[in-house]
């Protein structure tokens, strides 16, 4: 099904059309055509398993990871294929990076955990260059102040908030383009959630971001877009503040008012 699309400007930086996505036989996403506008937030809105995660992991090929999943149609960044067979998937998820429901900061030091990507990418490797990258990101996640005198301590060590901007630091260490977040409040207390909310703010001015959220007050306060899936399709998309207060569909409006979901 394809939705609507409202209120849309700015320079499109990905591109998906007629995508489906198949579980085995079963088909989990039905022929999806939607706009990533660069430098926006657009948020998945929609109940458990109706497809937000499943699409939001269409767009770096986390799928791939999934024996029996088929993704068809087509979805481009910048204009190009990013299902090609010719492309380089590592490259890709350092393009389109993904930050997951639980903080999965690597069995590393706090430094090593900035540090691993940019070096495995070739992005920096003298000392000098890896010590800016990682005192940049982690100021950019807002997490500089709080670790800084303690690098040299593993990840795995902080508090799940810190974790959780630790892997946000992690992702934009290696320059992305786009950066996938499902759920990334899920598992943390308010003030984590908040202190997330505005980072989210703040990196858009850098960054292109799709979040995945359950929480519709959550994707009303940090989103520019919102895209309303249901049981596979995208039912509405549109202006954050036009889905949430004049929904075109009333399958949105019944969702967003608490009919059901």
């Amino acid at each position: 099904m394809t939705a609507i699309e409202t209120n849309s400007s700015g320079k499109v930086k990905m591109t998906a059309r007629d995508v489906r996505v198949f579980y085995g036989d079963n088909e989990a996403i039905h022929g999806v055509d939607l706009d990533v506008i660069e430098n926006e937030v657009i948020a998945f809105i929609g109940p458990s398993g109706c497809g937000k995660s499943t699409f939001l992991r269409c767009l770096n090929r986390m799928n791939d990871t999934i024996d029996i999943c088929r993704v068809t149609g087509s979805i481009k960044m910048d204009g190009r294929d990013i299902y090609d067979p010719s492309l380089d998937v590592v490259q890709l998820r350092a393009q389109v990076g993904m930050v997951f429901q639980k903080p999965n900061p690597f069995p590393k030091s706090i430094y090593e955990n900035i540090a691993y990507g940019p070096r495995l990418h070739g992005l920096a490797s003298r000392k000098s260059e890896l010590d800016d990258v990682v005192e940049s990101s982690l100021r950019r996640a807002g997490l500089w102040n709080e670790v800084k005198d303690r690098l040299d301590q593993p990840g795995t060590g902080l508090s799940g908030g810190q974790q959780q901007r630790l892997c946000i630091a992690r992702s934009i260490a290696v320059s992305p383009d786009v950066i996938l977040m499902d759920e990334p409040c899920s598992a943390l207390d308010p003030i984590a959630t908040s202190i997330i909310e505005e980072l989210i703010d703040e990196l858009k001015q850098n960054f292109t971001i799709v979040i995945v959220t359950h929480n519709m007050q959550q994707a009303a306060r940090v989103s520019d877009r919102t895209a309303f899936f249901h049981l596979g399709d995208l039912i509405e998309i549109g202006a954050t503040n036009e889905v949430f207060t004049n929904p075109k569909n009333k399958r949105t409006e019944d969702y967003i008012t608490g009919r059901y979901g």
